[in-house]
């Protein structure tokens, strides 16, 4: 399968919200990637607006799937919850010899991949998930913090601010999927679990701004521990005291919540809103990524990154990255963003800066 030159690339769930979004802007490039999902009337009608050929396949068949990636050098994977699709598609790829990215955001994805990174390198391909919005942004201000320290860092905060704008479908689904679950966190190299909504700082941005944050099970803990080798990684998300406080009465009623007619239900309700924010909502939104590292000696540095609403920088920065690894064969194994790419790898998209703090 491999004894020829691998061309191109596949977007598999083109017709999600992200995927879609994606699959346009490769388009707006002149990029001519495959299109593919297992919904055959969305795949065809996207692939005919947009011009691209496309394909229609499942992940039920690991042998089906490695038909279809087996002439394409880099699988970008847009279809989740990915804790149900990334493995199978992963697994795929490293038979097939084929990249895979993806846009996941679920710290045990993460784990899972990361599992898999000696076979990947053996077998001579790159896994790196997390192409997207949060984790390029996060990943990027983690490594440019640490290199910044002077001396061993041994404390990471990262902190997730949104203004304006929406979730998606795939993203409210995967938040519908992890609910009833413990908080996370990463304490002297291990995960950890605590209990919702129950760690919270307060998050200085510049010009005296200040948000508080809820400590999030964000897929940060597993990336910026493998880029910065920090040992202990909390992630926040800046939220309103009542979300935090519906957090906290998760951890009672979290049996529930685990219940499958009962994710069901929420789910069913999700996919009866608007698929995600509109082209004006992306346009007028904006996020903001805060970082802090400390070391044992109470040294500190902080900085802070001003960006783009984060469907449309997922689009930016995985599109970008499917191009660096088209021109030239990236590193093998399971690896983040700025472990390839460096910390300065997020300034190159338009409405991005980078801020230091006191």
């Amino acid at each position: 399968m491999c004894d020829f030159v691998k061309n191109g690339f596949l977007i598999y769930g083109c017709n999600g919200y992200t995927g879609k979004l994606i699959s346009e802007h490769a388009a707006k490039l002149g990029l001519k990637p495959i299109l593919a999902g297992r919904d055959a009337a969305k795949v065809e009608s996207l692939a005919k607006e947009l011009s691209l050929p496309f394909r229609v396949f499942d992940l039920n068949e690991e042998q089906k799937v490695i038909q279809n990636i087996g002439d394409v050098k880099v699988v970008l994977h847009c279809a989740g919850p990915f804790k149900f699709t990334s493995k199978v598609m992963a697994a795929a790829c490293i038979k097939a010899k084929t990249h895979y990215l993806d846009i996941t955001g679920e710290f045990d994805v993460f784990e899972n991949l990361f599992a898999m990174g000696n076979e990947a390198k053996d077998a001579g391909v790159l896994l790196m998930p997390g192409v997207g919005f949060d984790v390029v942004p996060t990943d990027c201000l983690a490594l440019y913090l640490k290199n910044k320290l002077a001396g061993a860092a041994d404390t990471l905060e990262l902190a997730l601010m949104m203004r304006g704008g929406r979730i998606s479908h795939g993203t409210a689904i995967t938040v519908a999927e992890n609910l009833g679950e413990s908080g996370m966190v990463r304490r002297n190299g291990k995960l950890e679990k605590i209990p919702n909504g129950t760690l919270v700082r307060e998050i200085k941005f510049e010009q005296g701004r200040k948000k508080k944050g809820v400590a999030i099970p964000w897929g940060d803990i597993s990336t910026a521990y493998r880029t910065t080798g920090i040992p202990n990684i909390t992630i926040y998300n800046c939220l309103p005291d009542k979300v935090i406080a519906s957090m906290k009465m998760s951890n009672r009623i979290g049996f529930i919540l685990k219940w499958r007619p009962v994710k069901n239900f929420i789910i069913n309700r999700i996919k009866k809103r608007p698929a995600g924010p509109s082209n004006e909502e992306r346009e007028t939104s904006t996020s903001v990524v805060w970082g802090e590292v400390k070391n044992s000696f109470g040294a500190h540095v902080r900085a802070m990154l001003e960006l783009p609403e984060g469907y449309t920088l997922t689009a930016l920065t995985a599109v970008k990255i499917v191009q660096n690894i088209l021109e030239k064969e990236p590193p093998h194994g399971t690896l983040t963003p700025a472990t390839v790419f460096g910390a300065d790898f997020i300034l190159q998209f338009d409405k991005v800066k980078r801020i230091d703090l006191k």
